[in-house]
């Protein structure tokens, strides 16, 4: 018992001594206050040194900021007992008004062997300009952006959407377009944009006309006073979605079911250029007809083809994926989407994943 107990002292004594061997890295302050400034100074910076205390030298392993706003510097080489080393911390202010208040985490071969540095500081926002409040430039009309997005919209829905523009030219702008297809109907308000005046491209969106589900885009090719120029483009999405609010609790009771046994196929390791081949089992446990609107994958390298559109009630079908991982390297991870008619899910979501590997050169 008491080689043990002197054992456990002698252990623990060396530990204690180890951990007092290793280096230290002092600063004067772990915080630093930039105060106030105006967003258009600039980038700001600040070096918080430090003094190894120890008898070792430092080595620091890594230095991560908590945000891409502020970008860290550090003392790349070992920094000898007795001598100055540094962590210096860059904070971007632009379009980042307000306060700020970010970390600098510091890891090295140290005790302890994390360190947590602070900057903050308060950022004045700059005056807005026309090119800031109108990014997009389209032949001297500048939009706020060239995407509408509609987000959600039922199959049978009708739905508007709007962005700001302003007309930057010193002449009136009429907008137009070389095709609009017939589920869009698109108009700038005012129709005739005055020389420096505010005005709004309106977008009316029919679902039902669209014929379509799931995420779906359109590109319009823009005219500016009938004159069309590469680049003018403005870019429409919609996410339709089955509109089941009228269906009712008996309905419901009868309603079609989406399962999936698995929704994950992981093909492992293949070389650049191999196809993987699957077949996800997708079962009806409603009790009517299941109807498949629509399988999307999330990139053309994934071919997918259901067996069949309907399934019927207990039924159940395939669905096959071609995997080609031409092109690719890395790990990756693919997505298809299945959009049915089943109201308590309509869009259910595999995964194809694995990993690509380079063919091996002789």
């Amino acid at each position: 018992m008491i080689f043990l107990l002197v054992a456990a002292i002698w252990g623990g004594s060396l530990l204690a001594t180890a951990q007092n061997t290793k280096p230290v890295m002092k600063f004067d302050s772990k915080d630093f206050d930039f105060g106030t400034f105006k967003e258009e100074q600039g980038k700001v910076s600040y070096s918080f040194e430090f003094i190894n205390t120890g008898n070792q030298p430092i080595i620091i392993n890594q230095v991560r900021s908590s945000c891409g706003c502020t970008t860290p510097d550090w003392s790349k080489q070992p920094v000898a007992p007795g001598q100055k080393g540094y962590v210096k911390a860059t904070f971007d202010p632009k379009n980042r008004p307000g306060p700020f208040n970010k970390s600098i985490t510091v890891t090295a071969n140290t005790n302890p062997a994390i360190t947590i540095l602070r900057i903050k500081g308060s950022v004045i926002a700059r005056v807005k300009t026309i090119k800031d409040l109108y990014p997009r430039e389209m032949a001297g009309l500048r939009l706020t952006n060239n995407h509408l997005s509609f987000t959600k919209v039922k199959n049978t829905e009708i739905k508007e959407a709007s962005l700001e523009v302003y007309n930057e030219s010193d002449g009136a702008i009429t907008l137009g377009f070389k095709r609009m297809p017939a589920h869009l109907n698109i108009k700038m308000v005012p129709a005739e944009l005055k020389a420096k005046q505010k005005g709004k491209i309106v977008a009316t969106y029919n679902a039902s006309k669209k014929n379509d589900w799931g995420f779906v885009i359109d590109y319009l090719d823009v005219l500016i006073n009938g004159q069309y120029k590469p680049g003018q483009r403005l870019t429409v999405s919609a996410n339709i979605v089955e509109d089941f609010a009228a269906l009712s609790d008996a309905e419901k009771a009868v309603a079609p079911k989406i399962e999936f046994p698995e929704k994950v196929f992981d093909f492992g390791q293949l070389t650049q250029g191999e196809k993987a081949n699957h077949t996800f089992i997708l079962k009806n446990s409603g009790k009517s007809d299941l109807i498949i609107r629509k399988t999307k994958a999330s990139c053309g390298c994934t071919a997918i083809a259901p067996a069949t559109k309907i399934i019927k009630a207990g039924e159940e079908t395939e669905l096959k994926v071609v995997f080609n991982s031409r092109g690719k390297r890395g790990r990756q991870n693919k997505l298809i989407t299945v959009i049915t008619n089943d109201p308590a899910e309509s869009a259910v979501r595999l995964r194809v994943t694995g990993n690509v590997i380079m063919p091996k050169i002789n």
